[in-house]
């Protein structure tokens, strides 16, 4: 293993990792390019042994080894990053050379909820980079591409024209707890009567009416593969529902959106799910939120829990009151001003084939209405048509409303912000700001050099899907399957179906194309198999993702693991011939055999290395010798053996690695 390789894996500088192995007791030189398999799983065992060893390497501090009576300081200098003022999560991780998973993960252990397209001010950057052993500066020259916010847009609203508006409420849990269940029941029992039937379109949330009170829900999906798309729904939600199975208790993904919630800062309510079913402990529900630090009401905490079962639709008016409480005691801060020009976020947004870019908007401030101009980042448009969640046109769309909208001239990425424009030069000055800020931001980015790629073998394939949500979460999922020594690069990516261009593109880079519920027609498929491009289709997430990894698996290179089955002390020399030698020693450790694998080690230095091809003991011909006996060896490779050298033995073996999603 290169010894750059071993210290991502432990996330520390390289050079702090070379001072360090020598003092940890490992013969080893600082100069060192590559380690044994074998000593580098002893070393990453041994630092990570100590967790505060560990930490200040990273942070550069001078460290104590436990089993060592001096200290030792690790003050080699970190990598030094240039970062511009705000930078993106994706862009943050490749130039720190990890997952993006991995920051996002960093960042959320500080408190930060962020998507890998959302941006990081410096500060936040430059904290994360020295907690992973790196030094940072400041870009000033980079020009940065300034986030877009409701709240920057909207400013601080005008008290006297705010007025209540519907609260939106998003659900979240573990996977199978019951979260669709639970909004099909709410959706059936108080959408206004005749119309729930007449829902024949999903488009992301919807509004039901409870005691005259009307409340906006966003159909966020539930499985892990959505983490990004659920902290939308979270960042644009007055108030979250926790689904919790009462027969299954707390689970990883309950714990992941009990995090989104808390660092979104919204208040919720637990639905204790699933009350019918047979092994259902409510209390012990309870108690398992009481050990996160969530105490129940009813024990004397702030947690309001509500029993459910969303199958027999029992609790459901109860789980509405307890919202349109909790929508009460918040009040002041769901309100919006109607009479502003509308700012919203996009939920949903794809290519359809009939009706072109398709977005749902979440109007938060502000009335939406048809034939009004918009911008969607560095998207324009006019709104031609405007759909609630039951399918029917409407004229226009106030706060806390979600719509589908028709008239952009392509689909805009879920999270952006839709601004109504006053008139067509406004918007055109918009569009034009957003694009030379864009272009000034992506030509001050730093790029890697391409030998930081050298010895990374890369799988490219090339992702088509139905909406932004699926591919972001697709591609997130694949970031997962990286490995230090291998990649699978998305070499292009895009909405909407298979294309003749696609089908050069992977072509001209051998790469396959992978759809998510997109079309291949007959004469773009005729095309693929004329140019020998294989096209794989999916219609669900891990199916896909299954494939890739597959696939990848099937091109990664092997990995060569070396087992020492022994060590022999050399005592003296006989013979020396021109690329053998006969010498005699003894076994101390494990036993001696014909045609292993040599080498030759001196004062703890590796010097050569070679092959034993023959081997006696009492003068007979054996093919193995146990310690601790003595035996006589013919030595094959270069002849600079001396007496007092150890060679230790080893046998190599070829294992297929994997791509586990970590």
């Amino acid at each position: 293993m290169n010894v750059t390789e071993l210290a991502r894996k432990l996330k520390i500088p390289t050079e702090s990792l070379r001072t360090l192995i020598p003092e940890l007791g490992f013969d080893v030189g600082r100069k060192a390019i590559k380690v044994d398999d074998r000593v580098a799983h002893q070393i990453i065992q041994k630092i990570k042994s100590q967790p505060t060893l560990l930490e200040s390497i990273r942070r550069g501090r001078i460290a104590a080894v436990t089993d060592k009576e001096e200290a030792i300081a690790v003050t080699e200098a970190s990598e030094t990053l240039s970062l511009p003022p705000k930078i993106a999560v994706r862009d943050f991780a490749e130039q720190l050379r990890m997952p993006v998973t991995s920051i996002i993960k960093e960042l959320m252990n500080n408190g930060i909820l962020a998507s890998l397209n959302e941006q990081i001010d410096y500060d936040t950057a430059s904290i994360i980079a020295e907690d992973l052993g790196f030094h940072t500066q400041l870009k000033k020259e980079a020009a940065t591409l300034e986030e877009t916010t409701v709240e920057s847009v909207v400013g601080k609203q005008d008290e006297k024209n705010l007025v209540d508006r519907a609260p939106v409420v998003v659900v979240m849990g573990h996977v199978d707890h019951g979260k669709t269940k639970l909004l099909d029941a709410i959706r059936k029992t108080n959408v206004v009567e005749g119309e729930a039937g007449g829902i024949t379109q999903h488009i992301g949330a919807y509004q039901v009416v409870h005691k005259g009170a009307e409340i906006t829900f966003i159909d966020t999906p539930g499985h892990e593969a959505f983490t990004t798309m659920r902290s939308r729904g979270a960042r644009v939600a007055d108030i979250a529902i926790l689904v919790v199975a009462a027969d299954e208790g707390i689970k990883p993904q309950t714990e992941e959106a009990i995090t989104i919630i808390q660092n979104s800062e919204l208040p919720f309510v637990v639905a204790i799910n699933k009350i019918d079913k047979e092994g259902a402990n409510i209390e012990r529900i309870k108690q398992q939120l009481a050990e996160k630090n969530l105490l129940p009401e009813d024990w004397g905490g702030k947690i309001i829990t509500v029993p459910i079962s969303a199958k027999k639709s029992q609790g459901i008016d109860g789980l509405l009151d307890t919202i349109l409480l909790v929508r009460d005691m918040e009040r002041e801060h769901i309100r919006a001003n109607p009479h502003r020009p509308a700012v919203g976020t996009i939920i949903e947004s794809h290519i359809d084939k009939g009706e072109g870019a398709v977005s749902t908007v979440l109007i938060q401030s502000g009335t939406l209405r048809t034939g009004n101009l918009i911008s969607v980042g560095g998207i324009g448009g006019k709104i031609k048509t405007m759909k609630d969640f039951r399918g029917r046109e409407i004229a226009s769309a106030g706060p806390s409303t979600p719509v589908k909208i028709l008239g952009l001239k392509s689909a805009p990425t879920v999270g952006d912000i839709l601004q109504v424009q006053g008139d067509s030069k406004i918007l055109k000055k918009t569009l034009k700001d957003h694009d030379n800020q864009k272009r000034k931001y992506e030509a001050g980015l730093t790029t890697r050099s391409s030998d930081e790629e050298d010895g990374v073998q890369k799988f490219p394939i090339i992702l088509k899907t139905d909406t932004l949500g699926s591919q972001e979460a697709i591609i997130q999922e694949i970031e997962r399957l990286a490995l230090p020594d291998f990649k699978i690069a998305i070499i292009k990516k895009g909405l909407g179906n298979v294309s003749e261009s696609d089908i050069e593109s992977a072509q001209a880079t051998g790469a396959i194309i992978y759809g998510f519920h997109v079309i291949v027609s007959p004469a773009v498929q005729e095309s693929a198999i004329e140019r020998n491009v294989s096209i794989r289709p999916f219609a669900i997430i891990y199916e896909l993702i299954q494939d890739v990894q597959n696939e990848g698996e099937k091109i990664l290179s092997p990995e060569i693991v070396k087992t020492e089955i022994g060590r022999i002390k050399i005592l003296s020399i006989f013979r020396t011939e021109k690329k053998s030698m006969i010498i005699g020693g003894t076994v101390t450790k494990g036993s001696a055999k014909l045609d292993v694998k040599v080498r030759v080690m001196r004062n703890k230095v590796e010097i050569s290395q070679g092959k034993i091809t023959g081997l006696q003991s009492g003068k007979q011909d054996v093919k193995e010798v146990a310690a601790v006996a003595e035996c006589g060896i013919k030595f094959e490779g270069p002849t600079v053996i001396e007496a007092g050298d150890m060679l230790e033995l080893y046998t190599e073996e070829k294992r297929f690695r994997k791509l586990n999603r970590k």
